[in-house]
């Protein structure tokens, strides 16, 4: 028997983000620095490299842009992305599903923007695909964090690159705010480092021809047996 996709089974939690407004304030994007109270994180990993040059059609950097096109590198036992499939990806709205002291939670992200692009940089020439997503009211973050797949056209270096701002975000129940705030960033640093190995991981198994298995098809724990994370969800879209 078939499973239903993720993204139909919480297709109406995930329409419920539409018209969610962020949790910050993109208008103070200047503000969000280390001596301000913010976290401020960048992190590269380096993927499998190619010919100098334009990207290669059957290459690394394209299949590290499929690998983050469909959210599949975040580590699955802590974060998995479920959002519309056929939806414009500068259009995606992503139910993010956390695991964190035991219980399962609910968070809505909105992407955006996605950069699609060719720059001069201190590196060389650096062709740049990737996205970022935004945090939206009812997360425990708030804040932005910016994923992208590189490739240095004089060298052949491919890198996958993470770069984020983001604070504690109001969390209303004072137990999961001791328990965010004593572990939140160890699982931020956590997530950034599963992400990097995970993607290297999945863009050698590509090269090398092994099937994928998308984020949509992650095995998920249903709020139905879980009536900790159901409150916790109905909670959330109650707020939007």
């Amino acid at each position: 028997m078939t499973e239903t996709p993720l993204w139909q089974q919480y297709r109406q939690q995930i329409e419920s983000y539409r018209d969610a407004q962020l949790n910050f304030d993109l208008q103070r994007v200047h503000e969000y620095t280390k001596e301000n109270g913010w976290n401020v994180d960048d992190h590269e990993a380096e993927l499998p490299p190619e010919q100098p040059g334009e990207p290669q059609a059957h290459g690394s950097w394209h299949a590290a842009c499929a690998v983050l096109r469909e959210y599949r590198f975040p580590p699955p036992d802590l974060i998995t992305g479920i959002f519309i499939p056929d939806q414009p990806l500068e259009q995606r709205i992503m139910l993010l599903r956390g695991t964190f002291l035991g219980f399962t939670f609910y968070f809505g992200v909105k992407i955006g923007g996605v950069i699609d692009e060719t720059r001069q940089t201190e590196h060389g020439t650096e062709r740049i695909w990737g996205y970022n997503y935004q945090t939206l009211q009812g997360h425990f973050e708030r804040g932005q964090i910016d994923f992208s797949i590189v490739k240095i056209i004089e060298t052949g270096q491919v890198l996958f690159r993470i770069h984020a701002f983001s604070q504690t975000g109001r969390i209303s129940n004072p137990i999961y705010w001791i328990g965010f705030k004593l572990f939140g960033r160890h699982l931020q640093l956590r997530f950034a480092r599963d992400a990097m190995k995970r993607m290297q991981t999945l863009v050698q198994e590509a090269l090398a021809g092994v099937p994928s298995q998308t984020s949509q098809q992650t095995p998920i724990q249903s709020t139905a047996n879980n009536p900790e994370a159901a409150e916790q969800l109905a909670e959330v879209v109650e707020k939007q």
